[in-house]
């Protein structure tokens, strides 16, 4: 037992020296270790140190300069300040002493006031004292007068008075009376010379409407297809456009009847266009029909807006150019619409600017007078109060408006733009060939009138000028004499007003002229 234990007790005592001196042996390398930590830790702090040291250092210097540039900068701004204070004190002292110079020079301006005004004082006293003896001497002169003439000084004033107010009457009416005479007659003649330069200023073609347009075909045969089985193509474009579509025996040619011009130009243009496309049948020819619409329509637009650009009219409303288009489509008497408006739109201008008035304006309303005449829909008014209304509504001035409404007097005239418009309405409508109805009566006024003066006997030739307002006869000198003539021209003017109908009046001028020709051989 002891045998086996021993080797066991020897054994465990082996095993716990060996421990022990493995732990011996660790506590010795940890304590090393640990001092060379000590060591290195120890560097470092050094190291820290030294690196703290040059750090502080080196700030303490960055300081130092910034304190310096600080420093510098307030040197700077302290200098600055006194310079300005410097200046400031400068300015007060030039200030004091120029107020010190001014307070002199009112000195030495009260004191020659003051003496000034000792001056007047004593002037003013001699006065008051020349007054009152001039007074005096008046009153002794006008006891002296009423002594001698008898009056006293209130009759000799009022017998003075009637006689000037009674001269002064004379001479007023008298310069009055030539005033107006002078009025008169300057008036009239500047009144001829304005419509007169107007007229001569104004050259417009006119062209004359009729109820009928001709569209012309390449052959005959194209008029059967226009028919069409049993009329149902003419029945179709007659039922679309309103016109009246006469097919006869004129060659290559079909007349279109509407006193409509627009659905009349409709039809028209239509009819070319389904002619040059050769499909003619009623659906086709609605279908033309509402894009010849619509085309007719953009242009009636861009014809008014041409208009007021050429006539240099701005901010118009977009109705009232509408409206302006619509007029190129329209006649009054056969005389063009829109060449109508136009034409007393440039008179209204080169009138207006001849008596020194607006000359956009009267421009404006010659243009409108008439867009009356082109309603949309049928109204009772009066054109001229209707464009008026319509003038109104789209916002034109009130004095555009009432020249509008006006050139037919239906309401009274409020600016000097209404008579304007009315007297360039009237030379635009009575000038010769304007309108079909004033051409042809016209021509045959002037004829009549010519007839008239050959009537009587001893006339030689008889012209009718100044666009039928004078009748010039020449007579023959052997069979009528200087009081014959006279006779003559009473009698023609007479049987003129008898047997004729004619606008404004007919001066006629008889002309008697003697010659003595002789040869010399």
């Amino acid at each position: 037992m002891n045998e086996i234990l021993f080797p066991v007790l020897v054994g465990m005592i082996g095993i716990g020296v060996g421990f022990a001196i493995s732990v011996l042996l660790t506590k010795i390398s940890g304590n090393k270790l640990i001092k060379e930590t000590q060591k290195e830790a120890d560097n470092i702090l050094k190291e820290a140190r030294v690196e703290a040291e040059a750090v502080r250092k080196d700030k303490i210097l960055q300081a130092k300069e910034k304190f310096i540039e600080l420093k510098s900068e307030h040197e700077k701004v302290i200098l600055a300040r006194e310079k300005k204070i410097s200046d400031v004190e400068k300015r007060i002292r030039d200030k004091e002493s120029k107020v010190s110079a001014e307070l002199d020079k009112n000195k030495k301006l009260t004191i020659s006031l003051e003496k000034k005004e000792e001056e007047y004082d004593f002037k003013l006293d001699l006065l008051e004292k020349k007054e009152e003896e001039l007074g005096k001497n008046h009153k002794r002169q006008v006891e002296m007068l009423e002594q001698i003439s008898g009056l006293s000084a209130d009759e000799a004033k009022q017998q003075l008075m009637e006689s000037l107010k009674e001269k002064a009457k004379a001479d007023a009416m008298s310069f009055i009376q030539e005033t107006v005479e002078e009025a008169k007659i300057t008036s009239q003649q500047e009144a001829r010379k304005i419509i007169l330069n107007t007229i001569q200023r104004v050259g417009v073609e006119q062209a004359i409407d009729n109820c009928v347009s001709v569209f012309n075909l390449e052959s005959d045969d194209v008029k059967g297809r226009i028919i069409g089985r049993e009329g149902r193509n003419i029945r179709a474009l007659e039922a679309a456009t309103g016109v009246e579509i006469i097919v006869d025996d004129t060659p290559e040619a079909i007349i279109l009847s509407c006193f409509d011009p627009i659905r009349r130009e409709i039809a028209r243009l239509s009819m070319h266009k389904l002619v040059t496309d050769g499909r003619i049948h009623p659906a086709r020819i609605e279908e033309v029909v509402k894009k010849t619409e619509k085309q007719i329509s953009q242009e009636i637009i861009e014809v008014g807006k041409r208009t007021v650009i050429d006539l240099g009219i701005h901010g118009l409303h977009p109705e009232l150019i509408k409206t302006v288009g619509r007029m190129k489509y329209r006649s009054s008497y056969g005389q063009n619409l829109l060449q109508h408006s136009r034409e007393v739109a440039t008179l209204c201008g080169i009138m207006a600017a001849e008596m020194g008035l607006n000359a956009k304006a009267a421009k404006r309303a010659g243009l409108l007078h008439d867009i009356g005449k082109v309603p949309e829909t049928e109204s009772e008014l009066p054109h001229a109060l209707l464009g008026m209304e319509w003038a109104e509504k789209y916002g034109e001035k009130p004095d555009v408006c009432n020249a509008i409404g006006a050139h037919h007097d239906e309401i009274e005239m409020k600016s000097l733009l209404s008579p304007i418009v009315q007297v360039c309405d009237a030379i635009s409508g009575a000038r010769p060939g304007a309108r079909r109805q004033v051409l042809d009566n016209y021509i045959k006024r002037l004829k009549d009138l010519e007839d008239i003066a050959f009537g009587f006997n001893g006339v030689q030739k008889a012209y009718a000028i100044q666009a039928g307002r004078e009748l010039r006869v020449m007579v023959e000198s052997e069979k009528v004499n200087d009081q014959k003539a006279s006779e003559l021209s009473f009698n023609i003017s007479q049987k003129i007003q008898n047997d004729m109908t004619y606008p404004g009046q007919v001066k006629v001028t008889v002309i008697r002229e003697t010659r003595a020709v002789n040869i010399a051989k």
